[in-house]
């Protein structure tokens, strides 16, 4: 795959074999992020793990200090009440039955979907569309619940979700590169300590293997994980 005069000019300020500080890494891929768009500065981690296991599966919502720099759509299941409390708190689409019929006309113009329990039997029928784009609502990630509106809320101030691939891989965006250094480092820090946090009881060795740092157009560096772990 050929790749562009920035990319290469990107790279020649990157060791290839040197496994770099958080601090460090952060301030290279953010100057190395010059396009014409605010890049996403994204995480990618290889985890000892076969997440085709039950028990080494790694999923997890995470609530990052700074946010995302993304304008989050968020679709909510609810009704009566619960609705209202949604869209005071800012849901960008709010229904029922009728917001199935809408889903499965097509209409997928949200990033984050949550549901009350009482409603996961709409919800429910439309797994085979919101299960592969990863937007089905989940107890575990706080996302069936009746505080509809602490749930959107936490979307909208940049809470994400991460899972672990079928190799093991976890990629997530933790901000902008517009973001300062400090506020980078301070997500990248929040998302690798709680995946560390969630190590699974069936993962045996090392847990997280490697752990890179790249913005969109730039080219990945290696990260230090002990240098992205906070001791609380």
């Amino acid at each position: 795959m050929s790749r562009g005069k920035r990319y290469a000019t990107a790279s020649a300020t990157v060791d290839r074999d040197k496994v770099y500080p958080l601090e460090e890494a952060v301030k290279i891929v953010k100057a190395n992020a010059k396009a014409k768009f605010d890049e996403t500065i994204e995480v990618a981690m290889n985890l000892g793990i076969d997440p085709r296991h039950a028990d080494q599966a790694v999923r997890g919502m995470i609530a990052l200090p700074n946010g995302t720099g993304k304008s989050v759509r968020v679709a909510v299941f609810a009704r009566g009440a619960k609705a209202e409390e949604a869209k005071a708190a800012g849901a960008d689409l709010v229904g029922a039955e009728d917001l199935a019929d809408k889903i499965n006309a097509g209409e997928m113009n949200f990033e984050r979907c949550v549901a009350t329990p009482d409603m996961m039997g709409v919800v429910g029928r439309l797994g085979k569309v919101l299960g592969p784009r990863g937007l089905m609502p989940n107890p575990k990630l706080g996302t069936v619940t009746q505080d509809v509106a602490a749930a959107v809320k936490a979307a909208k101030a940049g809470s994400i979700e991460f899972r672990a691939e079928k190799a093991g891989i976890v990629h997530a965006g933790v901000g902008k590169a517009s973001f300062s250094e400090e506020a980078i480092a301070a997500n990248v820090k929040a998302l690798v300590t709680a995946i560390n946090r969630a190590k699974p009881a069936g993962a045996k060795g090392t847990f997280i293997k490697k752990v890179s740092l790249s913005s969109t157009m730039g080219p990945g560096i290696k990260l230090d994980p002990a240098t992205a772990l906070t001791s609380a």
